[in-house]
């Protein structure tokens, strides 16, 4: 693929994952029952792929279960938190936040596998927390609840950066494909019993409700096959660039169809973090391979 054409897929990866916000914004359903839909349908969409790869399924051993078990219960935390947090706080601030991942990434990896890092990267975490804590005084401003969803957005970061250091040797195993079914699937049997446990109502939601659903599974969803199909011509961090897209295109979005605003605060540390992450993210990139690989 010539790089003059990868502009495109990229730039509707960005806008595909951009929507998932404004649906949940648009959604008056519990935060644990939209995602728990996402996880089932998005399963079920995966069918297909996975009865024609099914016997990738006899290279996951015992110990690989238990993996993709817990990595599932991270990816319900995760969605249940961020969810959670679009319920409190404005979109522009729960998805400037996630952009906080790769460096939330750095630091799980050091505490977890004493990863090193250089003193660059440190600073570039630094400049990135500054700018949380930006968004979070500019919230202050504006109620309690916009505070507690600031931290319900960063929780959700945490988890999902679980699910990806937990699951980070399955998937060598077997194809994202699979992967993606089976952490999907344990994600969505956790979300059933909490919402069973919690005597969440499973069922009377109205049609729009059933449709923002359905578009949460698939229109995030192709972003993600996009970016796994771009991984055949440009680097892992190319990709991860598109990270800093969605908080840009989601906030966009949600001047555009939410009439949100954005205080002088929330502007300032989320261009911080912005600034933060780009530059963390340009310093991996003699790391990574500039050759092509195959998936």
């Amino acid at each position: 693929m010539e790089k003059r054409s990868i502009g495109l897929p990229l730039l509707v990866a960005i806008v595909a994952i951009s929507f998932s916000a404004i649906f949940v914004k648009w959604s008056d359903a519990p935060a644990s029952i939209l995602s728990m839909y996402r996880m089932i349908l998005a399963s079920f969409f995966l069918l297909p792929v996975v009865w024609q790869k099914r016997t990738e399924f006899e290279r996951i051993e015992r110990k690989d279960w238990t993996l993709l078990l817990l990595s599932g219960l991270f990816l319900a935390l995760h969605f249940v938190l961020w969810f959670g947090s679009l319920k409190l706080t404005t979109v522009a601030s729960s998805t400037i936040i996630l952009a906080l991942q790769p460096l939330v990434s750095l630091a799980g990896g050091f505490l977890l596998f004493k990863e090193r890092t250089t003193a660059s990267s440190l600073a570039v975490m630094g400049i990135a927390i500054v700018g949380a804590v930006m968004i979070g005084w500019g919230d202050l401003g504006l109620s309690g609840q916009a505070i507690l969803g600031d931290v319900l957005s960063f929780l959700s970061v945490i988890a999902v950066v679980g699910y990806l250091l937990i699951g980070q040797q399955t998937v060598r195993k077997v194809s994202h494909w699979i992967y993606s079914f089976c952490v999907f699937s344990f994600a969505a049997l956790f979300l059933f019993l909490y919402n069973v446990l919690s005597s969440v109502p499973l069922t009377g939601y109205s049609q729009q409700e059933w449709g923002i659903f359905l578009l949460l599974a698939i229109v995030p969803t192709i972003a993600h096959v996009i970016n796994n199909w771009l991984m055949n011509y440009v680097t892992a961090t190319t990709i991860s660039m598109s990270i800093l897209g969605e908080p840009v295109g989601a906030t966009l979005l949600a001047v555009l169809l939410l009439n949100e605003r954005l205080t002088g605060w929330q502007a300032a540390g989320g261009l911080l973090i912005l600034v933060g992450v780009f530059f963390f993210l340009v310093k991996q990139q003699p790391k990574t391979s500039k050759k092509s690989g195959s998936r």
